[in-house]
């Protein structure tokens, strides 16, 4: 198993759609919301995903699909 630690910033049409939701429920990861802040025009969360590589890669591929950014993010992020 990997895990992999990454900062989606949302785009104005994505903020209130379940990204997070649909990710868990569409791949075979486990997903953990380390941090985050979501308004109503904009949003970022900084996001833990657990899974195969592979699986991780298509994760990240699809969210860049959908116009998500997707940065990655090292050390502890929980304060």
């Amino acid at each position: 198993m990997a895990n992999l630690r990454v900062r989606l910033t949302f785009p104005p049409e994505r903020v209130t759609e379940p990204v997070v939701y649909n990710i868990g429920h569409q791949y075979n990861v486990v997903t953990n919301i380390r941090r985050a802040n979501v308004t109503a025009d904009e949003g970022w969360i900084i996001l833990e995903l657990i899974g195969d590589t592979d699986e991780l890669e298509r994760v990240v591929d699809h969210l860049k699909n959908i116009r998500v950014q997707v940065e990655p993010v090292e050390g502890d992020v929980v304060q």
